[in-house]
């Protein structure tokens, strides 16, 4: 359950409403689902359904009928019921499961609204069940993060936190703080008695744990954000490098025109791409080069130096064999590679062509030079799995068997650089030897931020926020 430290009000939210929505995607299906929830959602129900008396029937029970405009059939349903507080919202909620016309749909959802049930807003059943302490926050937010999860990782993640994995965590930390914080205010009790109950030297054991923990957390943040929003990866270089060709040979399919024409890519392309369980957008970008006279050209060029600057990732490509014969293209290469570091973009250096070079002097001339380089060839795919491999090391940074939890979300990433914030100025305090009532402002603070994660703290406009970005029929 929640804590009584959960600010809202419910009157804005009309808690005392009942709510109906279509609870299934837009368009023809099989089956679409009217979802209700509040104190008349089975009785709003049994007034147009024609089977079983449903005020009558147990909760978690399943009925067979007809829905019914008087005497107009409207569709043959079954009729799902489920009795407040052990349900989703902890509300009654209803559940009609229709044949999935959009028309049939919109007809009962009608009916409904015309028994006394309001449309509900996005997120809103979610929202309720957070009220009820169904849920805290972080299972609230990986509702709608499961809805979203695309690959088996994001689904892996989204499950871990509607599990609780992250809510122990924190509630954890939380709980050490808040028994420290106890004995500080109890200290303040006896200020004149000068005693000490809480021993100083085991707060700064705790305070480092929570810090190690807290870094983790942030620490995996790049890897949860890559899991939950994918990564952008900029496939650049100069005209006829061999992008496209790359961009066919991961994809394993001929999507982008390839000739020998310098600049036949105009345009960016962009495809996905699915390493372990993450969504690479891959960027096909027209060739880079400083001067040309084609209109059409410049245009591409320049849209291609705004992937570049947006990308999580750019895979610089350079053609080998044109490199070892020109001091100019070594130098030139040289360039990118400060300008990229300059930036603090991740990048990957790949010399494609190695088929048409000497591979060998190729190698010793790139590891002579310093580069952190992959050589392949994306004409005949030849290490082309390497740099998969290689992409996905990048992105992952070290965290490929992270089985603890994985931030990826924003919100807590901000809250938990606040905590080691107020961890920070706790430990300072504590250095400086400042008394009791100074040392707990800081304690607060950091349970401030641990629980605003949570919704143990939290405002109306924040969860009002979080819960828009619902769908309506969750």
């Amino acid at each position: 359950m929640l804590h009584s430290g959960i600010l809202y009000l419910c009157c804005v939210h009309h808690n005392s409403d009942t709510i109906a929505a279509i609870a299934t995607p837009p368009g023809a299906g099989a089956i679409g689902i009217i979802r209700l929830s509040g104190k008349e959602a089975i009785s709003i129900v049994n007034s147009i359904f024609r089977g079983k008396d449903l005020m009558q029937q147990a909760s978690h029970t399943l009925h067979f009928g007809r829905i019914v405009n008087g005497d107009t059939v409207i569709d043959e349903v079954v009729v799902s019921i489920y009795k407040g507080p052990r349900s989703y919202t902890g509300e009654d909620i209803a559940e009609i499961s229709c044949h999935g016309s959009a028309y049939i749909l919109q007809r009962v959802l009608l009916l409904c609204t015309s028994r006394g049930a309001r449309l509900a807003q996005a997120g809103e059943f979610t929202m309720r069940a957070f009220m009820a302490g169904r849920l805290d926050l972080t299972q609230a937010e990986a509702v709608a993060d499961l809805i979203a999860s695309d690959t088996a990782s994001a689904h892996k993640a989204a499950m871990h936190h509607l599990r609780g994995g992250f809510s122990h965590d924190l509630m954890a930390m939380r709980e050490q703080l808040i028994q420290f914080s106890a004995l500080i205010e109890l200290e303040l009790d006896f200020s004149q008695e000068d005693v000490e109950f809480a021993d100083r030297s085991r707060f700064y054991e705790l305070i480092a744990g929570i810090e190690l923990s807290a870094s983790e957390l942030l620490r995996s943040f790049g890897l949860g954000n890559a899991i939950k929003n994918g990564v952008s990866v900029a496939l650049v270089g100069k005209p006829n490098a061999g992008k496209s060709t790359l961009l066919n040979a991961l994809l394993n399919e001929e999507r982008a025109i390839v000739s020998e024409i310098a600049g036949t890519t105009r345009d960016t392309i962009e495809e996905l791409l699915n390493i372990n369980g993450i969504t690479f957008r891959l960027i096909d970008t027209a060739g880079i080069r400083e001067h040309t006279t084609d209109v059409i050209e410049q245009k591409g060029i320049a849209r291609s130096r705004e992937a570049m600057n947006k990308a999580d990732v750019v895979v610089y490509l350079f053609d080998v064999a044109a490199w070892l014969e020109s001091d100019y293209e070594k130098t030139e290469l040289l360039r990118q590679t400060e300008a990229l570091q300059a930036q603090g973009v991740k990048h990957l250096l790949v010399g494609n062509k190695v088929d048409i070079a000497d591979a060998q002097q190729a190698a010793d001339a790139l590891h002579a030079a310093g580069e952190n380089v992959l050589l392949l060839s994306a004409q005949n795919r030849d290490h082309i799995q390497l740099l998969k491999d290689r992409l996905y090391e990048l992105v992952t940074d070290g965290m490929v068997q992270h089985e603890g939890t994985i931030v990826t979300n924003a919100r807590h990433y901000a809250a938990l650089q606040e905590v080691l914030r107020s961890l920070a100025d706790i430990k300072a305090g504590m250095d400086a030897g400042l008394p009791g009532d100074l040392l707990s402002a800081d304690i607060r603070r950091c349970l401030y931020y641990l629980g605003e994660i949570t919704g143990v703290v939290t405002t109306e406009d924040k969860l009002d926020y979080i819960f828009s970005k619902f769908c309506i029929g969750k």
